[in-house]
């Protein structure tokens, strides 16, 4: 295959994967507390992953989802200030 075309095809795919992630987030609001097992969008607030995929409880508050803007409370979840207070308030209580 011609190195060229290999080399447009990969810079056309990293412009491409910059251009799409910005436009995808906007309108959202990450909301915590309402992702399920494997269900959420990005890593922890406890900092035990920082991947997808990897929230291993449902509805566990320090996991978030990427939901419509203002919609997050009203499908029981929590924005990031209440999800922080809460998570920093259950480890006060286990120590």
């Amino acid at each position: 295959m011609n190195k060229k075309l290999i080399a447009s095809a990969a810079l056309a795919a990293a412009l491409s994967s910059i251009v799409v992630a910005p436009v995808s987030a906007a309108g959202k609001e990450k909301c915590y507390g309402v992702a399920g097992i494997g269900q959420n969008d990005c890593g922890n607030l406890a900092g035990t992953h920082s991947c997808a995929g990897q929230s291993t409880l449902d509805k566990d508050p320090g996991e978030w989802k990427l939901v419509a803007k203002g919609t997050c409370e009203a499908i029981g979840g929590m924005l990031k200030a209440e999800a922080k207070a809460h998570y920093e308030a259950s480890q006060k209580q286990s120590d």
